[in-house]
């Protein structure tokens, strides 16, 4: 049965300090069936603390997002298969706090920061090397279609999949937009990703801006269904019509700068995934 989840990303970010304990009350009020964790690199000195926390909240959480800053290390030249590296050192942090927490899936931004994926041979090294680790811990690591500012996400999964053809992914209908590729997913030269079974989760999300706008949402505020132009009519019937029965994140950026959290923006997104995947 599908699963309607809500970032943590949502809620928690830099305008309330990041503070990890308002889940608690509003957890309450969120109508989904359960959380994606979003992991902030200013969290390592007290991951443990934060973790102890959360199995004590006892939330559902089987999806994990790693910090995305472990992606930027390897695009910036980290050899994370080095046994001195301190990123592959804070990925396993990502995963010993997933398996504490419950988590069955761990979300992986591969490439990312200014350097992108100007050098996608080191993505390709690194994949490998992250997956194994993450499968130490119990976990399916999921590669998600981020931004470029080389190429297209599109064509980096096809390279991955063709060297690594068990490989699963995140599908952010967010990041699609952002390159033009929000169609792609329904044409038939690209139904192996579903058809293969490589896609396990979809991040939904809207996208206001051009085609690589860079001065649009993208890496700032996450927008709603709604709020934007992709066409989530066509895309809740690719879905009913592919048969996808997995999971889903609403990632819609539900607080403002004074950090007060708008549940009900949250809410409407989720019940709009529960009204496109019945039809």
């Amino acid at each position: 049965m599908a699963e309607i989840l809500c970032s943590t990303g949502a809620l928690i970010g830099r305008a309330n300090n990041r503070d990890y304990h308002i889940l608690q009350s509003l957890s309450e009020r969120l109508q989904c069936d359960g959380y994606e964790f979003m992991v902030y690199s200013s969290w390592y000195e007290e991951w443990e603390a934060l973790a102890d926390y959360l199995v004590g909240l006892g939330l559902y959480m089987p999806v994990v997002h790693c910090d995305k800053r472990i992606g930027e290390s390897v695009s910036e030249g980290e050899d994370i298969a080095r046994a001195d590296s301190g990123a592959a050192a804070k990925f396993r942090i990502n995963c010993e706090l997933a398996r504490r927490i419950g988590a069955r899936s761990l979300v992986i931004h591969l490439w990312g920061g200014m350097a992108s994926d100007q050098h996608f041979e080191r993505h390709m090294r690194a994949y490998p090397v992250l997956r194994n680790i993450a499968a130490e811990y119990g976990l399916d690591l999921l590669v998600e279609n981020v931004v470029c500012n080389k190429e297209n996400p599109l064509k980096h999964l096809c390279q991955l999949a063709e060297e690594y053809p068990e490989i699963h992914y995140v599908w952010d209908t967010k990041m699609a937009a952002f390159h033009g590729e929000e169609t792609q997913l329904y044409r038939q030269e690209y139904a192996w990703l579903w058809q293969q079974g490589h896609i396990c989760h979809y991040h939904v999300n809207d996208y206001g801006g051009g085609y690589m706008d860079w001065s649009s949402t993208i890496g700032r505020a996450v927008l709603p269904i709604g709020a934007g132009h992709v066409d989530f009519d066509a895309f809740f019937a690719f879905i009913r019509q592919s048969g996808y029965d997995g999971s889903y994140t609403v990632e819609a950026t539900a607080f403002g700068d004074d950090g007060r959290v708008d549940v009900e923006i949250l809410n409407r997104c989720f019940e709009r995934i529960r009204q496109g995947i019945a039809g």
